[in-house]
C-alpha cells in the first residue's frame, strides 16, 4: 500500500486529511521503534528460553515464504518477553547461533534452559553460546516425527505410548516408560526407537520443578504465539520488503511484552524459590 493510498483511507475513515509525507514520517517513527526493540538491554538472567521459528511472505526480487526466527524468555519474575528475532531464507542452526549471540551480547547471560523443535545442529549452537545451560527437544514434536515414521493405523497407540515417557511422575518413571515403549515397538519400527534411544535431551525437564515440567517439555508457548503471528500476517498477501515485515513483527513484539509484562507463566510462581536456587548453583 502507498503512502497516497494510506492518506486517503484515513481521510475516508477519519474525515483528516494527512499528506503521503506526514504518511512516510510515521513510518520513519515506526522503523525507529524497530531499531529500539532490537538493541534494548535485556534482563541478566532468564529461566528458560523457547526458540521457535515461523515462514511468512516476503517480496524481494521474487515472493517467497522466509523463516522468522524468535526467541521468547520467562524472566526471573516468570512473566515473558520476546528477546530478540532475525529474518533469513531458510531455518538453519547457524541463523539460531547469530541470534543468541545478539541476545546474549544485549545483556542476557544465564539462561537455565532452551527449549526447541529439535533442529539438527541447534543444541550444539545453544551450547557454543551458553556452556552451563541445558537444553530440551520439545516432545510434542518428537509426537509428530514418531506419526508420520509408522502406519496409519498404529498412529493413535504409539503416540498414546510415547505420552507416558513424558507425562510419567517421575524421571524414573519416564526412563521405564521410554523401556517399556522400545520392547514394545522396536520390531516394527526400529529407527523410531533408535532415534529415541539416542536423544540426549528428552528427559532434561525433569531435572527441573515439577509445577512446570507441562509448561517446559514442549515449544506450545511460542508455537501458539507464532499462530497469532501467522493470523495476522494473512491479512496480507506479501510484505513488500524486509523493513516492513519488520515493522509488522516489532509490533507484534511490543504488545505481547507489554500484555505479559506482569503475568506469570503457568506453574512458575509456585517454582520460583527453587528457581533462584539453581540459579545461584548454576
Amino acid at each position: 500500500v502507498t503512502t497516497a493510498e494510506i492518506a486517503h483511507l484515513m481521510e475516508r475513515m477519519y474525515g483528516h486529511h494527512y499528506t503521503p509525507q506526514t504518511i512516510s514520517n510515521m513510518t520513519k517513527v515506526m522503523s525507529e521503534q524497530v531499531e529500539a526493540f532490537r538493541d534494548r538491554t535485556l534482563c541478566a538472567r532468564y529461566a528458560c528460553v523457547y526458540l521457535d521459528a515461523t515462514y511468512i511472505a516476503l517480496k524481494r526480487d521474487t515472493v517467497s515464504k522466509e523463516a522468522v526466527y524468535i526467541a521468547v524468555g520467562i524472566r526471573e519474575d516468570d512473566s515473558k518477553e520476546v528477546l530478540g528475532y532475525t529474518i533469513a531464507p531458510n531455518e538453519s542452526a547457524f541463523v539460531w547461533k547469530e541470534l543468541l549471540e545478539d541476545i546474549k551480547s544485549r545483556g542476557a547471560e544465564e539462561i537455565l534452559w532452551f527449549i526447541s523443535d529439535g533442529l539438527k545442529g541447534i543444541s550444539d549452537s545453544v551450547f557454543s553460546i551458553y556452556p552451563a545451560s541445558s537444553y530440551q527437544t520439545c516432545c510434542v514434536h518428537l509426537s509428530r516425527t514418531i506419526a508420520h515414521k509408522v502406519r496409519v493405523s498404529d498412529r493413535a497407540e504409539i503416540c498414546e505410548d510415547f505420552k507416558s515417557v513424558y507425562r510419567a511422575e517421575s524421571l524414573e518413571m519416564g526412563q521405564q516408560a521410554l523401556h517399556s515403549f522400545i520392547e514394545k515397538w522396536k520390531s516394527k519400527y526400529p529407527k523410531v526407537t533408535k532415534s529415541l534411544l539416542n536423544n540426549s535431551y528428552l528427559f532434561t525437564f525433569y531435572s527441573f520443578p515439577k509445577s512446570i515440567w507441562r509448561s517446559i517439555y514442549s515449544t506450545n508457548l511460542i508455537e501458539s504465539f507464532n499462530k497469532q503471528i501467522k493470523k495476522y500476517s494473512k491479512r496480507k498477501e506479501q510484505f513488500p520488503n524486509e523493513e516492513s515485515l519488520e515493522r509488522f513483527l516489532v509490533s507484534q513484539f511490543d504488545q505481547y511484552n507489554q500484555r505479559f509484562a506482569t503475568r506469570c507463566h503457568i506453574g512458575f510462581d509456585q517454582a520460583r524459590a527453587e528457581l533462584q536456587m539453581m540459579f545461584k548453583t548454576n
